[in-house]
């Protein structure tokens, strides 16, 4: 089923969604943040926001879309502001290097770039390249991708304060895998006001993504978010995830809520990025108890965290 056919369908079977897609694209001529993260909440979760007294964490992480304003923010999201600050703070082996930057595509010197690699916008979320053999580059399709990405004012997609002020540029590192042979598993690290608390395994990304939830020990946890998981899948323990435990908390100090997102490559550990709002507040839930159970996990600022 190709993509036309399959928004025609989700838009039979949801007119929730399709009234969502078009409030995004209207989404620069609502002003008030506050009345459209309550508009889109409420077409994506079929219910009303509490941004008075949330309790669920879709719920928190919409307070904090809203009030959360800290600028320093801006500069984590951001691909390529953020490797200095995060090499500073645990160590610049744990970076993934950049082979370069750019503030157009056409700026793009690809001779220079290796035979394998990976672009992506600074500015966005999802937005990739990949690049396994340089002599069957396929320009057209590169640029179509990553212009798609490019001209995406991000901010405007959710109202992720962070993305406010973060400048679009083209960066292009270098193209991992894992293990595998054939793919690079995210280990996405959730941190509750500054401790780690689970960790989420997505793989399969490219064929079809599922993802897998262990406890810090590395005890399955059967609920996933989104994307779904598959209990019969034993995703091995990370050799290093103390170490990316206490990376983790080391760049997670002082937040309210983050997740930190690692790669293990040949038993070494890369950051890959700070996540402040997953699912732009809007996870799907199953279980749907667990969106509760997180909730009071994560404790906003007016809240008492020493529970």
């Amino acid at each position: 089923m190709n993509k036309n056919i399959e928004r025609i369908v989700k838009a039979v079977k949801d007119p929730f969604w399709l009234v969502g897609v078009y409030l995004r694209k209207a989404s620069p001529l609502i002003k008030d943040d506050k009345l459209f993260v309550k508009i889109e909440y409420f077409l994506a979760m079929k219910k009303v926001l509490h941004l008075d007294n949330p309790v669920t964490f879709n719920e928190k992480i919409q307070w904090l879309k809203i009030y959360d304003t800290n600028a320093v923010h801006a500069k984590l999201v951001d691909k390529g502001e953020v490797k200095a600050i995060v090499g500073a703070m645990i160590g610049e082996e744990y970076i993934i290097p950049t082979l370069g930057i750019w503030s157009t595509f056409d700026e793009i010197d690809f001779d220079r770039l290796p035979n394998q690699f990976v672009l992506k916008c600074t500015h966005d979320s999802g937005g990739i390249f990949i690049c396994k053999d340089k002599s069957r580059l396929d320009m057209v399709a590169a640029r179509k991708t990553i212009m798609k990405n490019y001209n995406k004012k991000y901010f405007y997609e959710h109202r992720e304060n962070p993305y406010k002020h973060v400048v679009p540029r083209i960066i292009a590192e270098p193209y991992l895998e894992d293990e595998s042979g054939w793919q690079l598993k995210d280990y996405k690290i959730f941190c509750f006001n500054g401790k780690p608390k689970f960790v989420e395994v997505d793989y399969d990304r490219y064929k079809n993504h599922k993802l897998n939830v262990y406890d810090l020990d590395w005890n399955f946890i059967d609920f996933y978010m989104t994307s779904p998981n598959d209990p019969d899948v034993k995703i091995e323990k990370p050799e290093r995830l103390v170490l990316m435990l206490r990376l983790a908390e080391v760049l997670a100090k002082d937040e309210t809520f983050v997740r930190v997102d690692f790669y293990s490559v040949k038993g070494k550990v890369y950051f890959g990025e700070l996540t402040y709002h997953p699912g732009a507040g809007m996870v799907e839930f199953h279980p749907k108890e667990y969106d509760k159970i997180l909730g009071e996990m994560l404790k906003l600022p007016y809240e008492d965290t020493s529970c």
